[in-house]
């Protein structure tokens, strides 16, 4: 069977897909690996580790298939950052997205002339996921190391370069490291000169249709034959709304899973000073603008093991616990959760904020906070969809992806709060599947992207009068934020200072 390998180099793990040429997933295989926090703040990985779960994914899918892939295209997750030497080797642990300790560096360049010029040039918020902010911060806290690193790569550079032993970045990965100009697709001089460092030190920008074969399977993917062509792909953000078949007009991908993140494709790129919402490259032709909330699937995941004392997940945890809500009315009978776990990105960019239960009663039980959870969740993505829509963005449809699509009642709830139609074309990783369509044109096989199979839709309408419960109720949750947001910042600065 001729097939086409997706694989997405998570924050998680690695998951590989094979999607068939009438453009259908039907096997994957997945690989996990740890994240460590060596110090508040701190979010690190081993390059290592994610490169042995990427070798793993694509021989486990080799392995029971019995044929080679006609292709494989990646995705990956945005924002990670290695500091590598000439040889490509880490010297040190991969920063992941998550990785706040350039807050400051963030709000500083927030409070000069200079952040605003860079937001605009490079469409990447200025805030500490960027690379940049993460390159400033070595610089000022790590100098004798700054003057060490050969070249700041991220995670797909690494792979690419044990793949080809050449540095090299697809334009949608470097259009969200805050460091390219995302209009004229050439490194940024301004952010080059605000990082301290210079083009050389970063990969060659290529295409994200960009191919090679020249790998030597010996040495690292003995499975294969030479003659594959590998496609340097995306962002898994990107490729979530080519997966997902959101590359239209009105059409805005939603995806939840660890995070979360809502984005709909253009011809051109779309700022918003005061929301920052992003706008990275898919591809020459199309942006994809939007905006990113650290608190998806991590918080329903933190009210299960710390609240709720589940020790060991299992998805039937998660089908009861959900299974209680379904009675639980529109709003949780006035609980309201901010669900800002770990601050929080689009639209209020406040690292600062805090997780918030308000509105406790003797009434609520445990299946009223847990819709609350829900619903907070909801709540911030439908924040960062007002702030699109504000921004000239029109959408009328929303399809989804992530972790939360195997429930129906925080599909619903999410229809609900936003007013839109959600589509549900599959429960397969969309970043994969993206990546996986992008090969399709990239080799040739298809002239343009393939749309999704249209076979498989689910559709999930909202509920009008829910709709205009919910439109009450999220007045109150950015109300609530609003009152709060002072505390919450004296709050941080409080236990910081120890």
């Amino acid at each position: 069977m001729q097939y086409i390998l997706g694989i997405d180099i998570g924050t998680g793990s690695t998951k590989a897909v094979a999607v068939s040429t009438d453009h259908k997933a039907f096997d994957s295989s997945q690989y996990f690996y740890p994240t460590n926090a060596a110090q508040p703040g701190y979010s690190e990985q081993d390059p290592e580790l994610i490169w042995q779960a990427f070798q793993q994914s694509i021989a486990a899918i080799v392995s029971k298939l019995k044929s080679d892939p006609a292709a494989i295209s990646l995705s990956c997750a945005m924002h990670s950052l290695i500091a590598v030497d000439e040889n490509c080797k880490a010297l040190a642990p991969m920063m992941t997205w998550a990785d706040s300790r350039s807050t400051g560096v963030a709000a500083a360049l927030l409070s000069s002339t200079l952040g605003a010029q860079l937001y605009k040039a490079t469409g990447t918020p200025v805030h500490s996921m960027s690379p940049l902010c993460k390159i400033i911060w070595i610089r000022e806290n790590q100098p004798q190391f700054f003057k060490t690193v050969y070249k700041f790569i991220s995670i797909k550079e690494y792979i690419w370069y044990r793949l080809f032993n050449t540095f090299e970045v697809d334009h949608s990965v470097a259009s969200c490291t805050g460091l390219m100009d995302v209009k004229k697709l050439t490194w940024y001089s301004e952010a080059l000169e605000a990082a301290g460092i210079k083009a050389e030190q970063l990969s060659t920008l290529v295409s994200t249709t960009y191919l090679r074969r020249d790998f030597n399977p010996l040495q690292t993917l003995p499975f294969l034959t030479k003659e594959i062509p590998f496609v340097i792909g995306a962002t898994d953000g990107c490729l979530a709304n080519l997966g997902t078949g959101a590359i239209k007009p009105g059409i805005a991908a939603l995806t939840i899973g660890t995070s979360g993140a809502l984005r709909v494709a253009d011809n051109s790129a779309v700022v918003n000073e005061k929301a920052m919402n992003f706008s990275y490259r898919l591809d020459e032709d199309t942006f994809i603008n939007g905006g990113p909330v650290n608190n998806g699937g991590i918080a329903v995941k933190w009210h299960l093991k710390n609240i709720l004392q589940k020790t060991e997940l299992k998805e039937s945890d998660y089908a009861h616990t959900f299974s209680k809500i379904e009675a639980i009315e529109p709003g949780a009978e006035g609980l309201i959760f901010l669900p800002y776990l770990q601050g929080e990105r689009a639209p209020i960019w406040d690292s600062k904020s805090c997780g918030t239960f308000f509105g406790i009663r003797l009434n609520h039980q445990t299946p009223h906070f847990t819709r609350a959870v829900i619903e907070g969740i909801c709540f911030a993505l439908n924040d960062v969809l007002l702030s699109l829509t504000a921004s000239g963005q029109e959408i009328k449809q929303l399809n989804v992806s992530g972790g939360f699509v195997t429930s129906a009642i925080w599909l619903q709830i999410m229809a609900d709060i936003t007013g839109k139609r959600l589509l549900l074309y599959s429960v397969e990783d969309a970043s994969a599947v993206g990546a996986a369509y992008l090969a399709f044109k990239a080799t040739g096989i298809t002239a343009d992207y393939p749309l999704p199979d249209q076979e498989s839709i689910t559709c999930i309408e909202p509920d009008e009068k829910n709709h205009l419960i919910y439109k009450t109720y999220f007045d109150f949750y950015k109300k609530i934020y609003q009152q709060l947001k002072g505390v919450m910042q004296e709050m941080d600065d409080f236990q910081k200072k120890g």
